[in-house]
């Protein structure tokens, strides 16, 4: 679809971005940042009605509500407009991280989106039909019937004309199969898979000495179903500790917060500045400035 058959002219752009990135941010498990991207992705396509619509734009409550009331949307899209806003404020004022509510902002938004398209977008007008010319005088008869060439002319107008395959009733059921098949996936991939226990050997497991002595020593073989894992260096906060999902400041890189003396589990420097730890059990970067080693 070109951003001449929009309303949302380059926005449209925008729009298709900003579903795509959400979906990723989902599947790289980043729930917090995939939440504020739909919230702005909506905020996009609200705005690109309102233009349209001659509204006056305020605050995305407002706006969402006088479209409604204009009737330019109808009342669920409405109610699916302020449920991915909620979701979006969440994560933005309150870090919330959930994947269940990621994946409900996403499945609202690429429905909304697919609403857009078909029912809310700009149509064209519809052109106007061709005026009948009047039947020249030579192929008029005496007595004032048309002659035989006339009738042939009339015929070959009046025949129907074979229409060129419409590119826009292709790509609307090949976009609606495409946003089908990406939210099974998603609902597949977030949906918690029901995992067997784990069958647990009847034979000892020997305990890996607490120390080992400065000479090279073969590694002790446990049975166990995973191998054991190397020994992490520790690191504690000399003062309250902000923990983001990227090196960044940025208020939406923030997923958490380190009180005073809290012991974090190194991973590896990542430049100068930042560091990287392991947060609830995932990657994050933390400010070095604000570590020492645990004595």
């Amino acid at each position: 679809m070109s951003t001449t058959d929009n309303p949302a002219g380059g926005g449209w752009d925008k729009i298709q971005t900003g579903i795509k990135d959400t979906e990723r941010l989902i599947g790289q498990k980043k729930y917090n940042m995939a939440m504020i991207k739909a919230r702005q992705t909506l905020e996009c396509m609200v705005k690109a009605l309102c233009e349209q619509s001659g509204i006056m734009q305020g605050n995305l409550i407002d706006m969402i509500d006088a479209l409604y009331e204009d009737g330019v949307i109808s009342r669920t899209t409405s109610e699916h407009y302020h449920k991915i806003r909620t979701i979006g404020n969440k994560a933005i004022h309150e870090d919330d991280n959930n994947s269940y509510n990621a994946s409900q902002a996403h499945h609202l938004l690429a429905q909304e989106v697919y609403t857009f398209i078909n029912d809310y977008s700009g149509r064209r007008k519809k052109a106007a039909p061709p005026q009948r010319r009047p039947v020249p005088d030579g192929n008029v008869r005496r007595g004032g019937r048309p002659s035989a060439s006339s009738n042939a002319s009339r015929r070959r107008r009046g025949a129907p004309q074979r229409r060129g395959l419409d590119p826009g009733s292709i790509i609307k059921p090949l976009l609606l199969i495409a946003i089908i098949i990406a939210l099974i996936f998603i609902i597949k991939m977030i949906r918690p898979a029901e995992e067997k226990a784990p069958e647990t050997s009847s034979e000892p497991v020997t305990e890996a000495p607490a120390e080992t002595p400065a000479m090279s020593i073969p590694p002790i073989e446990i049975p166990t179903t995973e191998a054991a894992a190397a020994p992490a260096v520790r690191y504690k906060t000399t003062d309250a500790l902000n923990v983001r999902s990227a090196p960044s400041t940025d208020a939406a890189t923030k997923i958490g917060l380190l009180t005073l003396g809290t012991e974090v589990e190194f991973v590896s420097d990542y430049d100068d500045t930042w560091c990287v730890i392991k947060y609830n059990g995932q990657d994050a970067y933390v400010s070095k400035e604000f570590l020492t080693p645990v004595q």
